[in-house]
């Protein structure tokens, strides 16, 4: 099967979703769907272990540029001027699984007026602290459980079933100074890398690279953007304090965790189809 996308008529006539979308991905990924694309609102889908039959009726096809996982979702980018860009977001409606196919229109039609909701606290996490952090963030206040161990790369940890699922890496200022001074934050990033989910955290504001290193902020920020360019998927993120820098961590953590079980499983045919009466909005 090439990397095209396509949408066909569901043969099944009892199923209230009467559509079949293909996935060129991981050899493929069939789901049902209500409509064959989110035209003006999102679409509910549901996966279907049924094998794709070519046979089927199409009623959409296009190339594809980009059909690429990304945590809880899949960046779904179609070789065509209109109809192009779109997302699958995996997540679960009053306890099961339940995928919303959405653009970037019906994102705002979902949420008119911009309404910002409210934060919500990630929940239970378990960190990590690398056994040679020193006076180190205790997540105080936060539903947070503290563990000590040695980490293959970062000071931080995010933990699920004893694995590490993200890491950051906390820097004052003055550490990141010589870190980018002596080199060693090359080789740091360079682990960071290849742990998978990583970022650095300062504990300051970029402009204090100029304000506290007087006669060669300007060179430490050239090598910080040359292994920015260097190292894109780890990102360095400037949070202001001590305190905010914490914060962030806390949230990346919680959105990593979020993200670790996420993934594409063949349906339980013993559950009943999700009704889209049942379903929720993200």
């Amino acid at each position: 099967m090439d990397a095209r996308f396509r949408v066909a008529r569901n043969p099944d006539p009892g199923s209230k979703l009467p559509y079949l979308v293909w996935l060129p991905l991981e050899g493929g990924v069939v789901l049902k769907a209500r409509d064959a694309w989110p035209r003006a609102t999102r679409v509910f889908c549901a996966q279907d272990a049924t094998p794709w039959k070519d046979s089927g009726e199409l009623v959409d096809e296009a190339t594809v540029l980009v059909c690429q996982r990304r945590g809880a979702a899949i960046d779904l980018i179609l070789d065509r001027p209109r109809l192009s860009r779109s997302q699958f977001i995996f997540t679960n409606a009053r306890g099961r699984p339940a995928i919303w196919w959405q653009t970037q229109r019906t994102v705002h039609t979902a949420n008119p007026g911009a309404r910002v909701p409210r934060g919500r606290a990630p929940g239970p996490l378990t960190v990590a602290v690398d056994t040679r952090e020193k006076y180190g963030w205790r997540f105080a206040g936060r539903a947070v459980s503290i563990e000590r161990r040695l980490l293959p790369g970062g000071d931080y940890g995010a933990i699920v079933e004893d694995r590490v699922v993200a890491v950051v890496e906390r820097k004052t200022l003055d550490n990141l100074a010589a870190s980018l001074s002596d080199g060693s934050l090359a080789f740091q990033l360079q682990r960071l890398a290849g742990v998978g989910r990583s970022a650095i955290v300062v504990e300051g504001d970029y402009a204090d690279l100029f304000r506290t290193q007087p006669g060669r902020g300007s060179w430490l920020a050239d090598m910080l953007g040359r292994l920015t360019v260097r190292y894109p998927e780890v990102p360095i993120v400037f949070a202001g304090s001590r305190k905010f820098a914490e914060e962030w961590a806390y949230r990346f953590f919680g959105a990593a965790v979020g993200d670790s079980g996420a993934g594409i499983k063949a349906p339980d045919h013993a559950q009943p189809e999700i009704s889209l009466d049942d379903s929720l909005p993200l």
